[in-house]
């Protein structure tokens, strides 16, 4: 009797100590997520640029002449930057038929950064939910749209006298590219098109011979028919070794593209939820570095929606988002997604890097989907992450703007380090009354902490680069000369960066990657500011496709004005 009254007793302990340590955990686990939440970057600042950009910024593009490329969808009826004469010369009178036409109306500008100005641009096909990539000469390449559009190919050549304009190619797509991803490629000039609104198979622009387009049985298998397809807009990543990592609605592969092959299947990601369109989460390759030769390759995914978001935010239901961020390395042989987590759940977010190397999430909306009227709840509160930062120390919150950015906006970094933020449309048309987040036309930029004056003692200022062979570009693998201004001792953590400006839509910054480069020497001038450093370009096209890049001085994180540079083939 005794045995078992001790035994009962025993039971009971275990019992409690094991209701302790579970409440324990879930402490530990709160006291984290606060802890995340809760930090905060108190450096920063909005300032507001332009009220008026006229287009709403569906898609934006940097171009080498400093000038931003905004453009929307053709068929959401009249913008807010009025023309004079249609596309193609006909003049737009103040007639009624006029006033409401669209064609009277300009649906792309470019934003001159230096003169906080725009200019109209004419498309004269539909870019809606479009795809696009630099070309190595600076050419934004343009594919896809809406219904007349989604076959259209289209060049934007930015100009220093800024008179260019877009122009149609007369070979078209071989299949209607509508919410397709583009990559380019390391061979010379050449872009890879994936998926589209029921489309499951990808091209290449140019096309080789008589090719057409290629199956893609992962795009099939992905495809989720009754939640709005959640594998749109898949995220690609160009891997070192030359190969596609390509991700959608859950799942990923790695693709050999040449051969038609898939190489590697990886693990599906954790969480309770999709990632691609209309999900609409975002994804970025984290910097490649010179210290392991470039081969280490990392992507992250963070945010989307719950599953059924789509169809219940139809029903005027908007559910939470996913906090959920994974980072898998997709080169070696062992895969696995690590696990993080944002503050707050996120989606409709866009992912940028930073000359740091750290990653701006910005933009967004905390519950419901994409699609029109389809989210709520703008997340207005930047965060930044810090990768090489310890597991729950790497999310900081930053100065929150009072713009909603959900649907339809952009972002994306330019040369002096601030970010460019635009856009955010959640109906059909300009609308400016009576709902809750009207058409948003104001352009921003967010000055990061490193702009701040405090810094310019630490900020290498000055920055000019020279190539070994005249002005043409740096070929793979080369020396070139850097020359800067330092006023301070420089830091211990002096970094070289090359970062390939993205064609963003629809939370993708597509062709984003950012080089850390290895640095061969560097010396002060005799009693001088003057810093003299040597810079190796990147051994391969695979590990950077050529093209202009932003090329940016950091000391101990703070980072000069970027200056453009060129890496060219052989």
């Amino acid at each position: 009797m005794a045995n078992h009254k001790h035994c009962a007793v025993d039971l009971y302990i275990l019992k409690a100590t094991i209701l302790l340590l579970l409440l324990l955990l879930q402490c530990i686990e709160l006291t984290s997520a606060v802890e995340v939440s809760s930090t905060t970057q108190t450096g920063g600042r909005w300032e507001l640029l332009l009220d008026n950009t006229g287009v709403v910024a569906m898609h934006m593009a940097l171009t080498h002449h400093n000038t931003v490329v905004v453009f929307d969808q053709t068929s959401a009826g009249p913008s807010r930057y009025r023309l004079r004469r249609r596309y193609g010369g006909k003049r737009c009178t103040r007639s009624h038929s006029d006033l409401t036409d669209p064609d009277c109306y300009a649906h792309s500008v470019e934003y001159d950064i230096s003169k906080n100005q725009v200019r109209a641009l004419g498309l004269s096909s539909d870019t809606w939910c479009s795809s696009g990539s630099f070309l190595s000469n600076g050419t934004l390449l343009q594919t896809g749209g809406y219904r007349k559009g989604a076959r259209r190919i289209r060049y934007f050549m930015p100009c220093k006298d800024h008179q260019c304009d877009w122009r149609e190619a007369k070979a078209t797509l071989s299949k209607d590219r509508w919410y397709a991803s583009n990559q380019i490629l390391p061979e010379h000039d050449r872009v890879i098109v994936v998926g589209g609104r029921r489309t499951f198979t990808y091209e290449f622009v140019p096309k080789m011979g008589k090719e057409k387009s290629f199956d893609l049985p992962f795009l099939h298998r992905t495809y989720d028919n009754h939640d709005g397809g959640n594998n749109l807009y898949p995220f690609l990543h160009l891997s070192s070794d030359g190969n596609l990592f390509i991700f959608a609605n859950r799942d990923s592969v790695l693709f050999n593209y040449r051969q038609n092959k898939v190489v590697k299947t990886f693990p599906r990601i954790p969480g309770g939820g999709s990632r691609n369109y209309p999900s609409s989460g975002s994804s970025v390759i984290l910097p490649l570095d010179h210290k392991n030769e470039f081969q280490k390759v990392e992507v992250m995914v963070c945010g989307g929606s719950a599953f059924g978001a789509y169809r219940a935010a139809q029903r005027g239901q908007f559910l939470k988002g996913l906090r959920s961020c994974g980072r898998m390395v997709i080169t070696g042989n062992t895969h696995k997604w690590n696990m993080e987590y944002m503050p707050e759940p996120r989606l409709l977010h866009d992912m940028l890097i930073l000359p740091t190397g750290n990653i701006l999430i910005i933009n967004g909306a905390k519950t419901g989907s994409a699609g029109w009227g389809n989210a709520r709840n703008a997340s207005l509160q930047p965060y930044l992450y810090k990768p090489k930062k310890q597991l729950n120390k790497r999310f900081s919150i930053l100065k929150s703007t009072r713009i909603a950015r959900m649907y339809h906006s952009s972002a994306i970094v330019i040369p002096d380090g601030r970010i460019l933020v635009a856009g955010g449309n959640p109906h059909r048309n300009y609308t400016f009354r009576n709902v809750a987040y009207p058409t948003e036309l104001r352009l921003q930029a967010y000055h990061p902490h490193y702009t701040e004056r405090k810094h310019d003692d630490n900020r290498p200022r000055n920055v000019t680069i020279h190539y070994a062979h005249g002005n043409y570009g740096i070929k793979y693998g080369r020396e070139f000369t850097v020359r800067f201004k330092l006023e301070r001792r420089r830091s211990d953590v002096l970094e070289f960066s090359a970062y390939a400006p993205p064609f963003t839509t629809h939370s993708i910054s597509m062709n984003q990657r950012l080089l850390k480069l290895k640095n061969k020497s560097i010396k002060r001038d005799t009693n001088s500011e003057w810093m003299n450093a040597v810079v190796e370009a990147p051994p391969s096209p695979n590990v950077a496709p050529a093209g202009y890049y932003l090329f940016t001085v950091v000391n101990g994180g703070i980072p000069s004005i970027s200056q453009w540079i060129r890496f060219i083939n052989s």
